[in-house]
């Protein structure tokens, strides 16, 4: 069963078209998903909670659901949270057919502004990937705070982009964006990108969720030069309607250069994924 209450503000929603516009098909079929020992070390925060409840911000297009479902068949429900109303509508969908008798809900607006659908249901695990960076942090883990289950676990956790990614080939496609684009990194309409003023290790020690432990997971991905022209098209930074109509001129360009440094066709892409996982001091099990 699945429910979509209103999010909370249109402005909200507003916020989430700026960053990534009509991407979630792109972001549901180009983006890495979830590493299979990320899964089970989420999973393992679960042991036994018989009904978890799963919160998932700044949830895309729900990958983080998605690849928990079937490694944890009892989750009792899963709150869905975004601000952008097309990602929410994909992620619904994705989810469909995983879902089984697990409820969701969807609720469109900024992660600090969720409300639970079912009042008194805290969630045990509070998940959010590769999202963090764009939200009021602060905000974010006292809401946590107050709708949390007792031994909830938060997840932080992520790998950076194409962007941040120092190799030979990111490094020249990086350029070849600055040159349509402008030197600083877009974050869709808003502007430019401005980095976190401090670390995430530091957001979670300020918050009552100060009691830390980091995972570090080694990934290695193989791209091909369409596979990275979708993606972009799915990023903040190198969206199609940034470009105006130099789009086009921009995938010719990019394809090009990525056929290049391609070798066998292939972009080697090798990266870490680190979890941070804070639960409340004393709640450990």
């Amino acid at each position: 069963m699945t429910t979509c209450p209103g999010g909370p503000a249109a402005d909200s929603t507003a916020s989430g078209e700026a960053l990534f516009g009509t991407t979630a098909a792109e972001y549901a079929r180009y983006r890495p998903g979830v590493p299979d020992a990320a899964v089970r070390l989420l999973a393992a925060t679960l042991h036994g909670v018989p009904a978890p409840v799963l919160l998932d911000l700044g949830t895309g297009t729900a990958q983080v659901p998605r690849a928990l479902l079937p490694v944890v068949p009892r989750l009792a429900h899963v709150d869905l949270v975004d601000v952008n109303q097309g990602m929410l509508a994909q992620a619904m969908a994705e989810l469909k057919a995983a879902l089984g008798a697990c409820t969701v809900s969807a609720y469109a607006g900024e992660a600090h502004t969720f409300t639970p659908h079912v009042p008194g249901r805290g969630p045990d695990l509070i998940t959010c990937c590769r999202a963090f960076h764009w939200m009021d942090r602060a905000a974010v883990l006292e809401i946590a705070d107050r709708v949390a289950a007792p031994h909830a676990t938060v997840a932080i956790m992520g790998d950076g982009s194409l962007w941040t990614h120092d190799a030979e080939w990111t490094s020249a496609l990086r350029e070849l964006i600055q040159t349509y684009l402008g030197p600083g990194r877009r974050a869709g309409t808003r502007g430019t990108y401005a980095t976190p003023g401090r670390s995430y290790e530091d957001d979670l020690a300020a918050s009552p969720f100060s009691e830390l432990r980091e995972h570090r997971f080694p990934v290695a991905r193989a791209w091909t030069p369409e596979t990275v022209v979708g993606y972009l098209r799915s990023t903040s930074f190198a969206r199609p309607d940034l470009f105006a109509d130099r789009h086009e001129a921009f995938e010719a360009e990019a394809r090009q250069l990525l056929d290049v440094h391609a070798k066998d066709g292939v972009l080697r892409e090798e990266s870490v994924f680190t979890v941070l996982l804070a639960r409340r001091p004393g709640s450990s099990s």
